[in-house]
């Protein structure tokens, strides 16, 4: 079992006070260790980690050996104390194959695979512990995220307004991104751009987070590409039918001509 110590001078948006030495370790979870069941928050948030996903099972080297989960238990010890935090989404890639009979209920970084690459906050009206470092008692999300786990990219996405806080480890710390010309964030560890969205999907008209890859295209949800594919027939259809009638044209001109075409 491996242990690390945070960065003693840590600080966070909230507090300049350091950070104490902290004996981390990374066990499996106990088969008798209770998960909290909070119920989601609101009927987007499994809307928005779907709408995550699903584009990206379109492309295999994206989800082999890939976790790629909402609401799930990302774990470690805390001073011999087992923390579990359920980010709204979450990536990581690569996992070690999950060969036991019972469902997966929770994920360990370093005992079971790397740590994820980027772990995702939806804010309801209401703050949680998005933005907590609190770590002697009730450990924040923030401090769990980025001094226990060190995820190097943390997102925190407020659907209702589509604003979105892109942050990269840097140094022990996490520092906020600037987006690009385009208004997209860089993920390295998927090798995508995040960014934001606004449109009507699954029946929620509102904003969405989606990726484009390094070429600036944006990756398409199945009915996209289903109509994609549609359009695409219906193209190809009608040059096959303008060929065919500029065929019939020529052939009813060279009749005209007494040349009989060769069938």
């Amino acid at each position: 079992m491996s242990t690390a110590t945070p960065t003693a001078t840590a600080t966070s948006p909230a507090t300049k006070a350091p950070v104490a030495n902290l004996k981390i370790a990374w066990p499996l979870l106990p088969e008798d260790f209770i998960l909290p069941d909070d119920p989601v928050e609101n009927t987007d948030q499994p809307l928005l980690a779907a709408a995550l996903r699903q584009p990206l099972t379109a492309f295999p080297e994206l989800m082999q050996d890939a976790l790629v989960v909402s609401n799930f238990a990302l774990c470690a010890a805390i001073q011999d104390r087992t923390i579990c935090k359920a980010p709204d989404w979450m990536y990581v890639r690569p996992v070690q194959p999950w060969q036991r009979s019972e469902t997966r209920r929770s994920y360990t970084p370093h005992t079971e695979g790397v740590v994820p690459q980027v772990v995702m906050e939806f804010l309801s009206a209401t703050y949680r512990e998005e933005y907590s470092v609190e770590f002697k008692q009730s450990v924040g999300k923030w401090f769990f995220y980025e001094q226990v786990i060190q995820v190097p990219h943390y997102i925190i996405f407020r659907p209702d307004t589509g604003h979105v806080e892109v942050y990269a480890l840097t140094e022990g710390r996490y520092q906020i991104q600037a987006a690009d010309a385009s208004e997209r964030y860089w993920i390295a560890g998927l090798g995508l751009f995040l960014g934001v969205w606004e449109g009507v999907h699954e029946g929620r008209t509102g904003y969405w987070l989606r990726w484009w890859n390094a070429d600036g295209e944006l990756l398409l949800w199945s009915e996209e590409r289903t109509e994609q594919e549609r359009q695409r027939a219906e193209q190809e259809h009608q040059r096959a039918e303008q060929e065919r009638q500029r065929a019939e044209a020529l052939a009813e001109r060279l009749r005209q001509l007494g040349v009989e075409p060769e069938a």
